[in-house]
C-alpha cells in the first residue's frame, strides 16, 4: 500500500467524520435520541482515530538513529492498536452504557424529524468516505478477498478505515431502525436497544483491529509471494548455489528486513563471496523493493546444518 493512498482515505474519513459528529449531536440536542447521541461519540471517536493514524504516518518518517537503528516504521503498527482501544473503550463501551441507561429510563423521540435527516446525511458522507477506502485498497488488494486483505496488509491505516467505515455504515442502519421502531411504537426502549446494538457492533470490531495490529507488533514476515521471489533472487546457481536458512522480518509497512545463511561453493574465495553477496543483495532489493535491510551469512551446505533450523517461510506465512 503506498503511504499517499492511505493518507487520502484517512482524510477523506477523517472530514467525513467530523461533519457527521457535529450534525448527530445537534440532532440528540433537538430530540434526546440515546442512539444519536452513541452515534455522536461513535463518530467523534473515529475522527479522533483517524488523527492517531496521521500522527503515527508522520512519526514513522523519523529517521534512524543509535537507540532505534532499525527507524521507527513500527509507530504506525503502535498508533493503530492505540485506535482499537479508542473504538472499544470511547466508542463501545459508551454505546453500551448509553443504551442500557435508555432502557431503564425510556422517553420517546421528540422532534423526529432531526435524527432521521441527520441519520440519512451521514450514511451519504459515510458511504463516500467508504468508496474512496475501498478504491484506495483495490490498488494493492490483488486477487484477495477483503476478509483476506485485511488479515494480511501490513499498512494497518486501510484496513482500520475500512473496518471503520463499514462498521459506521452498519450502525446508522442499527440506529435507524432503532428511532423508525421508537417512532412507531411510540417506545423509546427501542431506542435504547439500538444502541446497545451500536456498542456491540464497535467492541467486535475493535477486538478485530485490535487482534490484527497485535499481531503487526509482534512482528510480522514478508507474504508467501515476497518470500518466494527474494529465494529465487538470492540463488545465482553460481557461487550462491542454495539457501540454508531464512527469516524476514517487517520492521514497518514498507521496511522489510531479510537474514539468511547462504550456500556456497567450498573452493571459492573471500572475495568471489563478497562479490556474490553483493550481487544477491542487489537481485533481491530489484525483486522486492521493501527489503531495505539485508544480512546474508555464507557457509558450506549440509544436510545436518539446513535440517537444524527449519525455515518457516518455506510454508505459507501471513497471520
Amino acid at each position: 500500500m503506498s503511504a499517499s493512498g492511505g493518507s487520502r482515505a484517512i482524510i477523506a474519513a477523517l472530514s467525513a467524520n467530523l461533519a457527521i459528529a457535529a450534525s448527530k449531536f445537534v440532532a440528540f440536542a433537538f430530540s434526546g435520541s440515546s442512539s444519536m447521541l452513541a452515534e455522536g461519540v461513535h463518530s467523534l471517536a473515529d475522527s479522533g482515530n483517524q488523527a492517531l493514524l496521521l500522527i503515527g504516518g508522520k512519526k514513522a518518517k523519523k529517521a534512524a538513529n543509535e537507540e532505534h537503528p532499525f527507524g521507527y516504521g513500527r509507530e504506525r503498527y503502535i498508533y493503530a492498536f492505540l485506535v482499537s482501544i479508542v473504538l472499544f473503550s470511547v466508542g463501545g463501551m459508551f454505546a453500551l452504557y448509553e443504551g442500557y441507561e435508555k432502557i431503564r429510563h425510556p422517553h420517546p423521540i421528540d422532534h423526529w424529524y432531526w435524527p432521521v435527516a441527520v441519520l440519512v446525511f451521514a450514511v451519504a458522507a459515510e458511504g463516500t468516505s467508504f468508496r474512496t477506502a475501498v478504491k484506495e485498497s483495490n490498488h494493492t488488494r490483488g486477487s484477495l478477498s477483503w476478509i483476506e486483505y485485511i488479515r494480511r496488509a501490513k499498512a494497518p491505516e486501510l484496513p482500520v478505515v475500512l473496518l471503520e467505515d463499514f462498521g459506521a455504515l452498519i450502525g446508522l442502519v442499527l440506529a435507524l431502525l432503532g428511532v423508525g421502531i421508537s417512532l412507531a411504537t411510540d417506545s423509546g426502549v427501542w431506542d435504547g436497544a439500538g444502541t446497545l446494538c451500536i456498542g456491540a457492533l464497535l467492541i467486535c470490531i475493535a477486538l478485530v483491529l485490535a487482534a490484527e495490529t497485535k499481531s503487526l507488533l509482534l512482528g510480522e514476515g514478508a507474504g508467501p509471494e515476497s518470500v518466494t521471489r527474494i529465494r529465487a533472487a538470492m540463488i545465482d546457481g553460481e557461487t550462491v548455489t542454495g539457501i540454508i536458512h531464512m527469516r524476514t522480518l517487517h520492521l514497518g509497512p514498507e521496511e522489510l528486513l531479510v537474514a539468511a545463511k547462504i550456500a556456497v561453493r567450498h573452493d571459492d574465495t573471500a572475495t568471489e563471496i563478497a562479490r556474490a553477496i553483493d550481487a544477491a543483495e542487489e537481485r533481491i532489493r530489484a525483486a522486492e523493493p521493501f527489503a531495505r535491510v539485508i544480512y546474508l551469512e555464507p557457509d558450506i551446505y549440509s544436510e545436518a546444518a539446513a535440517a537444524a533450523g527449519p525455515d518457516p517461510d518455506q510454508t505459507p506465512g501471513g497471520r
